[in-house]
């Protein structure tokens, strides 16, 4: 299908029109069809992918403003295909956990159709212009939903999310004009292809930094994102987290490491140090937090900062780690804060105090939360434990030292997560569980079909990673073997090995100083491994 992508992105963005004129009655079924319809094109969409070819596949291009070189371009590889899917399952999911909205539904489901269509259009785009124009339109639904459907400090929340974001957005644009200014072209493969001066690589990786990291969010850009999660609503809460949290991510490999190789490894060591503090910080402050949301919210700051870790790190392993720690998060904390507001209606209350012995009264929400649990904190067999593995285990090699402190985050996140298990489902009841106890059902046929994909991904990525490893295998090759030797370069100088006497390898007549022999055969660098 020739324009496969443009029907992913329009036809939410259809829904979304057509949303703000149903009657009440119809318009929640009417959202989830619009939304199932992107999902349903994910399957020609994967199974015509190709992962063995380099470069963008369902290309689509338009000539839109030819005045000023701005043309309709669209197309994916194997590192925005993941990411696209992970937005069209989350979106019914997260309409279906909102079919108790009754304020302004109209409003709020064709808010959450349009940030479908634009989260896909952002990861679709291949013209900076478009991608510009995609990013910041989603900051308007995203907006709505915190400020008009959040918590009792919603349009602090919103505004807070907006002012962040936008700022560091407007940079980014300044940069792009720059780039177009010398290059004459939008489109993002020329501007991979061209070669700039350090100089040029190092102010253009800061403008794109501030959105992407802002976005991510890296500490200590983060302090948005708390405020964010505990106001929006909890279908706010999964996109955010889920979704658009990965976008800072992919920002980075889609701009700044291909297009400012340079510049990412003068600026890699910082990076470094930021990632550590983040998931060390991040996951101590979770540890102490009441309001379950915002201990979850903490979290994700705390593992992004693996994300980062690993995708600067360089290595082919690094990247593949960084990469399913991104699609399994989405998955992970989409689950946690969906759990988070099935108890939320039924309370209405997040505050840890208030909850304990859940799992005598609800057994289906504590095994799911269990679920949901254990694959946060890495438990081997569940898809985190691989995705996290695999980022430490790359980063070592380029960071040995931020690397070891990150891995105490995994300690780290591991007390928080079953501190908070332990306070809502088991001990004694609060005095606010006693008398709600009438009002807590067990899981509805609704709230089991938001969470049964979910579950299904955790050990079905925990046990077969490949299925996500093999489609973006190609382009993580690509920049990897780009990047890593510049990073390499940035290195201290290992002094040469004094020459050796020769040795023979028995039996096959080869003579070879040990020197040669080893450098052969492991790497020569102490601090920088270009083994993955």
């Amino acid at each position: 299908m020739n324009h496969l992508l443009s029907l992913l992105i329009f036809t939410p963005l259809l829904g979304a029109a057509i949303t703000l004129f149903l009657p009440n009655r119809v318009i929640k079924p009417a959202a989830l069809a619009f939304s199932l319809i992107p999902l349903a094109l994910c399957y020609p969409l994967f199974a015509g992918f190709n992962a063995a070819l380099p470069g963008m596949q369902f290309t689509e291009v338009h000539a839109w403003l030819p005045a000023l070189n701005i043309v309709y371009s669209l197309g994916i590889d194997g590192i925005a295909l993941p990411l696209i899917g992970l937005t069209a399952l989350l979106t019914p999911l997260c309409l279906l956990a909102s079919w108790h909205i009754t304020k302004n539904p109209q409003g709020f489901f064709a808010a959450f159709l349009a940030l479908e269509a634009f989260v896909i259009g952002v990861f679709s785009a291949q013209d900076f212009i478009l991608f510009y124009l995609f990013w910041e339109a989603m900051l308007i639904p995203m907006f709505l939903l915190i400020g008009l459907w959040g918590g009792e400090n919603r349009v602090y929340a919103a505004l807070k999310f907006f002012l962040y974001t936008f700022v560091g957005s407007v940079l980014m644009l300044v940069a792009g004009l720059w780039l177009f200014a010398t290059t004459g072209s939008f489109a993002l493969e020329v501007w991979a292809n061209t070669t700039l001066p350090l100089p040029a690589q190092q102010l253009l990786f800061l403008a794109f930094f501030a959105a992407f990291a802002v976005k991510v969010p890296m500490w200590p850009f983060h302090t948005w994102l708390p405020d964010a999660h505990v106001q929006a609503p909890t279908a706010g809460s999964v996109i955010l987290a889920g979704v658009l949290l990965k976008m800072g991510a992919y920002g980075f490999l889609r701009f700044c490491l291909p297009m400012f190789p340079e510049g990412a490894a003068w600026f890699a060591p910082t990076i470094f140090a930021l990632s550590a503090i983040a998931i060390v910080y991040a996951a101590l402050v979770a540890y102490v937090q009441t309001d379950i949301k915002k201990m979850i919210a903490y979290s994700s700051v705390s593992h992004m900062g693996f994300v980062t870790l690993a995708i600067f790190a360089g290595t082919v392993t690094g990247l593949h780690g960084g990469l399913l720690v991104m699609v399994n998060h989405g998955i992970v904390s989409a689950g946690l804060f969906l759990a988070v507001g099935v108890i939320y209606e039924r309370l209405h209350t997040r505050n840890l105090a208030h909850f304990g012995a859940l799992a005598r009264i609800m057994p289906a929400y504590a095994f799911v939360t269990m679920l949901l649990t254990l694959a946060a904190v890495a438990l081997p067999g569940t898809n985190s434990f691989v995705g996290e593995f695999l980022a430490l285990a790359g980063a070592f090699p380029s960071a040995p030292i931020y690397t070891a402190i990150a891995t105490t985050g995994v300690v780290f996140g591991a007390l928080y997560m079953l501190h908070l298990y332990r306070g809502m489902f088991y001990g004694s009841p609060s005095e606010t569980v006693l008398h709600h106890t009438a009002d807590l059902k067990d899981l509805t046929l609704r709230e089991w079909a938001t969470f049964l994909p979910l579950l299904v991904f955790i050990p079905l990525l925990g046990v077969m990673p490949s299925l996500a490893q093999n489609l973006w295998n190609q382009p993580v090759e690509s920049l990897s073997a780009e990047y890593l030797p510049i990073l390499q370069s940035h290195s201290t100088p290992v002094p040469a090995a004094p020459q050796t006497a020769p040795i023979t390898l028995e039996g096959q007549g080869v003579t070879a100083s040990t020197t040669e022999v080893i450098s052969n055969t492991v790497p020569v660098s102490p601090t920088l491994n270009t083994a993955h």
